[in-house]
Parts: structure tokens; C-alpha cells; sequence
């Protein structure tokens, strides 16, 4: 296994996780997704696409938890 860092351009990164080039950029631009601007383009590591990837993975399961306590609350409510 190597302890070198694989680095990522936008269109693999897109490739990867099935969404359009724009939409990395706007990551990019947003600050979500850590990437090094090189002159002819982004390069993104691995380590940080993972890095984002477990966060959004989090901040989903977030929303889907707060959607059922919403869900269950307006249900007791009912009764």
C-alpha cells in the first residue's frame, strides 16, 4: 500500500460520483470540497474527496434522523 496521496481531477471526481463537472466546481467554489487550482484545472485529493464524502454521508443521515423525529412528532400529535 502506498503513502502517497492520489490526486483527482474535477472530471474524475465527477466520474466517481456520478454528478455533473459544474456541480464539483460549485463544490469547489463553495469551499465544501478542499481542492489545489494548478493553472490548467483543480486537482482534488483522495483524502480530501473522502473527507467530504463521510461529511455529506453525515449531514444526510442528519436530515433523514430530523425528517422521522418530524414525521413522528406530527404523528403523536394526531392521537
Amino acid at each position: 500500500m502506498s503513502t502517497r496521496n492520489e490526486w483527482l481531477t474535477v472530471d474524475d471526481v465527477a466520474k466517481e460520483l456520478k454528478v455533473h463537472e459544474k456541480t464539483v466546481k460549485k463544490w469547489i467554489g463553495t469551499g465544501e470540497l478542499i481542492a489545489m487550482n494548478i493553472g490548467k484545472g483543480y486537482r482534488i485529493s483522495r483524502n480530501n474527496l473522502d473527507s467530504f464524502i463521510e461529511k455529506r454521508s453525515h449531514n444526510q443521515r442528519i436530515k433523514q434522523f430530523k425528517s422521522l423525529k418530524a414525521f413522528f412528532s406530527s404523528e403523536d400529535q394526531k392521537t
